[in-house]
């Protein structure tokens, strides 16, 4: 399964040639990434996915140009990989017929308090597990 954000484009993410900034793409990534973990938060009373995490990586391959319009872009969030300290994401950024950007992210759950990270509990790693695509999917995507 794959997490869906929808991103708005804003004028100040735009170049001066009229291009979303490769720096900002970066920002879209977050937005989705902050996203996507908000809702897998239980919510019940459960501390998985409350505190902070560190991003260790970031790879980015940038495929098309995205000019500045007033609908926003999809950008799709899936977990690659769930190790006891770390978790991989891959991204697309994609409208309903062009791909502008395939990306993925290496994530450090942290304990901010303790100043280090801290192990993915079982419970957090069988939700992101959920969001776990197949190979097929996968093979566009950047590996980690």
């Amino acid at each position: 399964m794959r997490h869906l954000y929808s991103c708005p484009l804003r004028w100040s993410d735009m170049d001066a040639f009229g291009h979303v900034n490769n720096a900002v793409f970066v920002r879209y990534l977050e937005e989705a990434r902050i996203d996507f973990m908000r809702r897998l938060a239980p919510g019940d009373g459960s501390p998985s996915f409350t505190g902070g995490s560190v991003v260790a990586r970031h790879e980015i391959d940038y495929v098309r140009p995205l000019v500045h319009r007033h609908s926003p872009v999809t950008i799709e969030l899936w977990v690659t990989k769930v190790r006891a300290v770390s978790m991989a994401v891959a991204y697309e950024v994609k409208d309903e017929s062009t791909l502008y950007l395939r990306a993925s992210t290496v994530v450090v759950p942290y304990d901010f308090a303790e100043e280090r990270p801290r192990r993915i509990t079982a419970e957090e790693k069988a939700l992101l597990k959920e969001f776990m695509d197949d190979a097929s999917h996968q093979e566009g995507a950047v590996a980690v």
